[in-house]
């Protein structure tokens, strides 16, 4: 599970006010580097697509996100630090998490017990508390876009989130949410709400405990037609999350828990216990492969030099330091 990659030849070396160092990935809205301030603060910089970039219903769309987005302050997210949507890329900054993303964890060390699946519970409930508390709907929540960190877990990707009000961001070719993790309004076009990021939180803890999704594998269709129409598989997840993902994934919005219900069975069901750890070395939230692996990552950075990090021209393959 590495973080990083090098730079290639067409990647930026300086993005707004940050040093361009590695690459961290790539979503449908563009890629994502490490950056660096000029004080030497690491963020995460996703640098919007060219052909998106260019289309200005989307850029005063990503302009409005990016200012809802701002707004979202929580412990268990990764904020917007900074932006430019008039740039040329547009872009924006994030904090820098340097944690291991949950769908790796689960493919790498396999389902997870009961008691870390609700501690993540607790804390994905606690940041899409803070989510909508600035009026934002995620509309993304999946196991590549939480962080698991030694203190919790991590939101991130408030790129393709929506404010109170129907998104544009599938006229440019962005499709707003993955298959099996979306919710059934998301499907069907109908108004999406936080009930919807509440279906999906439901989602991402099924395939924590199973190492599977709710609704099956297959297709983009197949899985949508099953979220729509179909009943989730839950048989294998223990009783208390069982419970708390059937009602999470009630196919009515308004038949869902709200999160601050969901806190509440969660910090019962925790009996209180907190999902954070005051030893980074051993995370005691994490079952314990997983805790290894976040200490590995959080013990490995890159060189604070872009030049240490760029990649001679491909010849097949990335190239990694």
């Amino acid at each position: 599970m590495e973080a990083f990659e090098a730079l290639e030849a067409g990647d930026p070396r300086q993005v707004g006010r940050y040093r361009i160092v590695a690459r961290l990935g790539a979503g449908g809205m563009g890629r994502v580097y490490l950056g660096r301030s000029p004080g030497g603060r690491a963020v995460a910089v996703k640098v919007v697509r060219p052909e998106l970039a260019d289309d200005g219903d989307f850029r005063r769309r990503f302009a409005r996100e990016v200012a809802a987005a701002r707004r979202v302050n929580g412990v268990f997210t990764a904020g917007v630090v900074d932006a430019d949507p008039d740039g040329s890329p547009a872009w924006l900054a994030t904090a820098y998490v340097p944690g291991v993303p949950l769908g790796d964890a689960v493919a790498a060390h396999g389902p997870w017990p009961e008691g870390p699946v609700l501690a993540l519970g607790a804390g994905l409930a606690e940041a899409l508390e803070a989510i909508h508390a600035a009026e934002v709907v995620h509309r993304d929540l999946k196991p590549s876009n939480i962080l698991l960190a030694p203190d919790g877990p991590r939101v991130i990707d408030f790129g393709i989130s929506v404010t109170g009000e129907a998104s544009a961001l599938t006229r440019t070719g962005v499709v707003v949410g993955t298959p099996g993790f979306m919710s059934p309004e998301q499907l069907t076009g109908k108004p999406v709400g936080p009930a919807s990021d509440v279906f999906s939180l439901g989602a991402v803890l099924a395939y924590t405990a199973t190492g599977a999704g709710p609704f099956g594998t297959g297709s983009a269709h197949a899985l949508s037609f099953r979220v729509v129409y179909e009943e989730p598989d839950l048989r294998r997840l223990p009783p208390d999350v069982r419970d708390l993902v059937a009602e999470c994934l009630v196919k009515e919005p308004g038949g869902r828990p709200t999160v601050p219900t969901l806190l509440d069975r969660l910090a019962r069901a925790t009996g209180g216990a907190p999902a954070v750890n005051s030893a980074p070395s051993h995370p005691g939230w994490l079952p314990e492969p997983v805790a290894a692996a976040v200490h590995t990552r959080t013990a490995t950075q890159p060189s604070p030099e872009p030049s240490a990090w760029v990649a001679p021209p491909r010849t097949g393959g990335v190239a990694r330091r």
